[in-house]
């Protein structure tokens, strides 16, 4: 088990990871280079020798390799970012970067998303340098760049151009998984993330006939970009359930006792009440608006209107969501990917999807486990191109009241200091055993 050093070091590690100023704003604004250095440092003091690469100057990324006992074992890759989404200042009780620990809680950008996994795998490496550890199988770990962006100066970037450093990886773990749902009427749950939606950020022009906005104009982009807008917010997807879907209605409903009728999925959550919120953005593609762009003056009709949409579709359901935006925007209105990446759909029959729900329950047995499919993507999607199934598994245990979903870009994020111990404990063991 994890000493208790590196109980506080997880502590102290997530605390100065905040403190490092990663944010990134898109576009290339962003330098994780310090985040790497401090990162790397660490991981050298544990007798590894962490190799650090960027496509971009200041956009930093590391990889080191801990050898297992098993050479014919299939490697493991443990993965997290370094960077972390804007946070204004002003709207925080702290300062969003102050790294501050107060009353057993670490507060600041990234104490989940997702510095504290970060300060994890640090802390779980270290550990085992003291105690003379070694895995049963290679362990790569790498963290990365411009995850809460492309991840092409990141994982993209890894994958491409240095595959080599992850040779005989077969699967990886990395954030949003394993940590404390509360359903409000006493029970906890953890869900292991064993998929993905994948990743469809569209830009949609609408072109027209530019004028005088004191003329009759049916030719008007604007108009023509609003009403493919409205069709696409207002429609309603279709139901479509993936494995890993199933799994977690058939396994949630047995929690609660609830027979599993998957012919009535939108019945099946309201009875499910709060805990149907892990499943519930994962039954449907998505499309939401989010950016409009039109004309420079209030009396000129401009001859091209954009708007941006942020599109999300199952494994398996990529062929519809084309078709469907084809029909939804129209014959007016043209649109195009500025960002795309798969879904992804791993196994819940492996082996290691099972020591990791039992490494959850040796530390959490009052907690049920359960599959889940997160909404968004993370940098699995750029490692599957070299064949990694990914896992979501950055555990946590959460005191109730604790929205740890909300704090995900929110205002005032923070983590427990307690949840970065059980991480520890939790990511140790499954680690050992992995």
């Amino acid at each position: 088990m994890a000493d208790e050093r590196a109980l506080d070091e997880v502590v102290t590690f997530t605390s100065d990871l905040i403190r490092i100023d990663t944010t990134n704003r898109g576009g290339g604004d962003c330098r994780e280079r310090p985040a790497a250095e401090y990162a790397a440092a660490r991981l050298a003091e544990a007798g590894l020798e962490p190799v650090l690469l960027e496509r971009t100057p200041g956009r930093t990324n590391v990889v080191a390799r801990l050898e297992g006992t098993d050479p014919s074992a299939d490697a493991l890759l443990v993965h997290g970012h370094l960077d972390v989404v804007p946070a204004e200042a002003a709207d925080w009780s702290v300062h969003p970067f102050s790294g501050e620990v107060r009353d057993g809680v670490v507060w600041g950008r990234g104490a989940v998303d997702m510095k504290n996994m970060d300060a994890m795998i640090l802390a779980v490496v270290r550990a085992w340098a003291r105690e003379g550890v070694r895995p049963r199988r290679d362990v790569v770990v790498a963290f990365t760049a411009d995850e809460e962006a492309s991840a092409e100066d990141g994982s993209g970037f890894l994958a491409d151009r240095h595959a080599h450093l992850f040779e005989g990886c077969t699967e990886g773990v990395s954030e949003s998984g394993a940590f404390t749902f509360h359903d409000g009427g006493g029970r906890q749950i953890y869900p292991i993330a064993a998929g993905e939606r994948g990743t469809a950020w569209m830009r949609l022009t609408a072109r027209g006939r530019a004028g005088h906005g004191s003329k009759v104009n049916r030719e008007n982009a604007v108009t023509r970009l609003a009403a493919a807008v409205t069709r696409i917010g207002e429609y309603q997807w279709p139901l479509r359930l993936t494995p890993t879907v199933r799994a977690a209605l058939t396994e949630l409903a047995a929690v609660y006792g609830i027979e599993t009728d998957l012919t009535d999925v939108d019945a099946l959550l309201d009875k499910l009440g709060t805990a149907g919120k892990l499943v519930e953005a994962t039954v449907r593609n998505s499309a939401n608006p989010t950016m409009l762009d039109a004309g420079y003056k209030i009396n000129v009709i401009p001859g091209e209107a954009v708007a941006h949409v942020d599109g999300r579709y199952l494994s398996g359901a990529e062929d519809e969501f084309r078709a469907t935006m084809d029909r939804l925007t129209g014959p007016d209105v043209d649109w195009e990917f500025e960002h795309h990446e798969v879904a992804l759909q791993a196994p819940l029959d492996s082996p290691t999807y099972a020591r990791m729900r039992a490494a959850v329950q040796e530390f959490a047995p009052e907690g049920h486990v359960v599959p889940y499919c997160m909404s968004g993507g993370t940098d699995a999607k750029q490692f599957s191109r070299l064949g990694i199934t990914g896992y979501g598994f950055a555990p946590l245990k959460l005191p109730e009241g604790f929205d740890y979903q909300a704090l995900f870009h929110g205002v005032d994020e923070r983590v427990p200091v307690e949840a970065l111990h059980f991480g520890v404990r939790v990511l140790d063991r499954f680690l050992r055993t992995a």
